[in-house]
């Protein structure tokens, strides 16, 4: 019983991060939607940069659970920038966790607060943060027939047009790889072997508009592009791909290490007509799938379990991550001491979210 109990203890490692997390949403939102009615009369930039810094925060908090909570080993290989730039970051999807993955190359360029996502329609109905994302410099986008490429122009014109810092995270491949969803991979190869495309075994078959777009919007305004390759090695892996872990298994520390390989492409090396756009996104997927036949296939055992290259062991100091975790729990905490705090905590869940809901709606 005694064991059974540890085992259970030790599955639910996923709570104090969940609860602390989800148990802070209300403050940040809140403190925000303070800030964006301060703002309300002043430019643009100045909103932007203050914003930029309240998402800083809470990112930073969350990369203390992700990075210093969990003790994950971060292995860095290929093109390291070291400075923030304005950029497109595109990355294999293969579970929730990669959103993760994006802040902790950013928060080593000090660029944390600067990370905006091109995600799916559905999310913006998240109860306070579909809003939000969107008032960050989010973007969502429906697929295929239903992309609404003039709606994604516009928003990023505006982000241009204001100076706003740019790292924008798209997953081109639009859902999850996942090695047991064998009828999403035949499909996505079917499809590659029909356009006359290289078939991949890896990655899915990479699709173009969002990547198109946000390019085609930002060329004048971008200094590169990443092109980001992440492998999650998880404690009983043989070599073999297994499905990733989710959010949870992750904070339960099932991933002791994550593998990830940079390339940096300057803008000036990216084509910009979208046929010849949709080629190179293939290939760059191409190289990806190599890369990760080679992480997992390789006749030769030194090359597997690793990227091809020097690797640089990079840690996560405390110093960057702690001071936001006391501020926002120490703001929470203090707003649920007090009768008047608990009810504007649990009023902000409520209205927030049915405020949040309202605005998604109107502008959809």
């Amino acid at each position: 019983m005694l064991l059974s109990l540890v085992l259970h203890m030790y599955s639910m490692r996923y709570l104090l991060p969940s609860v602390v997390l989800l148990g802070s949403a209300p403050t940040y939102v809140l403190a925000w939607g303070v800030w964006r009615l301060l703002s309300a009369l002043l430019p643009a930039r100045i909103y932007q940069a203050v914003d930029d810094r309240l998402y800083w925060v809470y990112q930073s908090t969350v990369l203390f659970f992700f990075e210093n909570y969990t003790g994950v080993q971060i292995l860095l290989y290929g093109d390291l920038p070291k400075n923030k730039e304005n950029i497109i970051y595109l990355a294999n999807h293969q579970s929730t966790v990669d959103w993760v993955v994006a802040d902790i190359l950013a928060i080593r360029q000090n660029a944390l607060g600067h990370v905006r996502y091109v995600l799916k329609d559905r999310l913006k109905w998240l109860p306070l943060y579909g809003c939000y994302f969107s008032q960050h410099g989010g973007i969502y986008v429906k697929r295929s027939a239903k992309f609404n490429e003039r709606d994604m122009r516009r928003k990023l014109q505006s982000y241009v047009d204001a100076g706003t810092p740019m790292y924008l995270v798209i997953f081109p491949e639009g859902t999850r790889y996942n090695p047991g969803q064998t009828k999403l991979l035949s499909a996505s190869q079917t499809f590659a072997a029909q356009q006359g495309l290289p078939v991949l075994k890896y990655v899915l078959t990479p699709r173009i508009k969002a990547t198109y777009v946000a390019f085609d919007s930002m060329k004048n305004y971008l200094d590169a592009i990443y092109d980001v390759t992440v492998v999650y090695q998880g404690k009983d892996n043989k070599g073999e791909r297994e499905e990733s872990p989710s959010m949870t298994e992750f904070l339960c520390k099932e991933c002791p290490t994550i593998h990830i390989h940079i390339a940096r492409i300057d803008k000036k090396d990216v084509p910009e007509e979208q046929e010849y756009m949709r080629r190179w996104l293939h290939e760059r997927f191409e190289i990806k799938d190599k890369l990760l036949i080679e992480f997992f296939d390789s006749p030769d055992p030194e090359r597997r379990n690793k990227f091809p290259g020097k690797c640089v062991h990079s840690k996560l100091s405390l110093k960057k991550t702690l001071p936001s975790l006391l501020i926002l729990s120490g703001l929470t905490a203090g707003m649920l001491t007090t009768e008047a705090g608990r009810k504007l905590y649990v009023n902000t869940w409520l209205y927030g979210t049915l405020l949040g809901c309202l605005w998604v709606t109107i502008r959809a």
